[in-house]
């Protein structure tokens, strides 16, 4: 299986153990809280995601294994824990496995449904970010 929708699958299945969604707002800021250090240095406005009401920075960077590394940050508590979440599923991996698993997980979790507007706002322009900077990581892998 895909590893990228291998980990979308393990975060449904994660999510579905709680048995309403308080637990799962509880322990989206609990997974925000354990976010890695975001250097003060890359959170500039290049790195910063637009379409999110709080401040959210990522920092992408293709490694030579050809596997993306992306770090982020927010200056609040779900979207932090929100990141973490997409930090599971899309750091360290290829970008041809992220473009092959769509983010329909989002949406498996109920995210779509109980996140308020501005928060959904939020987490789809940070999944677009990824998705974008996977295909031009892709598109700059290709021998010419």
């Amino acid at each position: 299986m895909n590893p990228v929708a291998q980990a979308q699958q393990d975060t449904v299945e994660e999510f579905q153990l709680f048995e309403d969604w308080m637990a799962r707002y509880e322990h989206i800021i609990d997974l925000g809280k354990a976010l890695p250090d975001f250097p003060v240095e890359w959170r500039t406005e290049e790195n910063r995601i637009r379409g999110c009401q709080s401040q959210v920075w990522f920092q992408i960077e293709m490694q030579k294994s050809g596997q993306m590394n992306i770090q982020g940050i927010s200056d609040a508590a779900i979207v932090s824990g929100l990141i973490a979440i997409l930090l599971r599923v899309y750091n360290d991996q290829k970008p041809n496995d992220i473009l092959d698993a769509g983010p329909e997980f989002i949406s498996d979790i109920g995210f779509d449904e109980h996140l308020s507007p501005t928060r959904s706002n939020g987490l789809h322009a940070m999944l677009k970010v990824i998705y974008e900077q996977a295909a031009v990581n892709m598109a700059n892998s290709k021998p010419a």
